[in-house]
């Protein structure tokens, strides 16, 4: 079984970010102040805030799908540096990161690599400037779409460049200002629910609980995804969101996709969806689990601040117009 740090490499993929001036928001999916939708001719940069990425790994997949859709991307040669176990200093990662979101003629960043280094960036001292972005990532970048959101502005995305051409399509309709297909999974809880998403992987956020970069869950549907995490640590996680008073004011609870080793799941254990269900099942707003969001394929991508509605009957997360 690999382990949970290569699981979060080879997972995590993309996080992008737009910078657009305050004219360029419109109305977009999820009925949010959304920015203007990329477009032919839009600048793209690669940069990667996270672990050292493979050397041999090739990047022409990417750059060609960004040429098909008329995008320019750019790749600097820093994306493949190494430094520890990281791509850089905590010093060079912000530095990246806060070259790219200030160029006023760059459209989107595109985050390489995965595995552990976000939050780090944060506490070096990265700030989002104020105008909105576009940000597209999952998985270690969760902390940076948390932070984003946490600081007020729309545009961030939970998903991938990465997996099939169906799930690349997505992601491409998002960030193109189309409208996308409902998700479905499995209905636990019954209800429906309306609120802005809050996304992300349940351990990256989990540490983020007490800074400055976590949003508020006030009237939200937080949907969560794991990897590479037994059903008693994910008991222990969720039991910390209950302790500390995060899940009390949440309008609904979907779970995307939550894979571990199964050498980790004695007889008599809870299964994974019996520990989500126990842990989330008893709040009083809709559940499901299921949903194809996370490691693993499909990972459909979701906009975080974009307004949904969970049915806890049907299973079904649908973006609001």
């Amino acid at each position: 079984m690999p382990s949970r740090r290569s699981l979060l490499i080879s997972g995590a993929t993309a996080a992008v970010a737009a910078l657009v001036s305050n004219r360029a928001m419109a109305s977009g999916p999820g009925g949010a102040a959304w920015l203007r939708p990329l477009r032919p001719g839009s600048r793209l940069r690669a940069v990667n805030p996270g672990t050292w990425m493979d050397p041999d790994r090739d990047l022409t997949p990417l750059r060609e799908r960004c040429s098909a859709e008329g995008w320019l991307l750019e790749i600097p040669t820093e994306v493949r540096g190494q430094w520890r176990y990281f791509s850089g200093t905590d010093g060079d990662r912000r530095a990246a990161l806060q070259e790219a979101w200030h160029d006023p003629g760059l459209e989107a960043v595109i985050s390489l690599g995965g595995g552990w280094g976000g939050a780090r960036v944060l506490e070096a001292g990265f700030r989002f400037p104020r105008s909105p972005k576009w940000s597209l990532g999952f998985s270690d970048s969760s902390s940076l779409l948390l932070a984003q959101w946490a600081a007020g502005l729309p545009g961030a995305i939970h998903g991938s460049n990465g997996g099939p051409d169906e799930q690349w399509q997505r992601t491409v309709d998002l960030l193109s200002g189309r409208p996308v297909e409902s998700l479905e999974g499995i209905g636990v809880r019954t209800g429906v629910a309306e609120g802005p998403l809050v996304v992300s992987n349940l351990t990256v956020a989990t540490h983020l609980i007490g800074t400055p970069w976590m949003p508020s869950l006030q009237g939200a549907i937080l949907v969560l995804e794991d990897v590479g995490e037994a059903p008693y640590r994910i008991d222990r996680t969720l039991t910390q969101w209950r302790s500390a008073g995060l899940l009390n004011s949440v309008a609904g609870i979907a779970c995307g996709r939550f894979s571990w080793d199964e050498d980790d799941v004695l007889p008599g254990d809870f299964t994974m969806e019996e520990i989500l269900e126990e842990r989330l099942g008893d709040l009083g707003v809709p559940l499901v689990l299921n949903l194809p969001v996370g490691h693993g394929l499909p990972n459909q991508a979701l906009p975080l601040g974009a307004l949904g509605r969970l049915d806890g009957r049907r299973g079904l997360l649908d973006l609001l117009p």
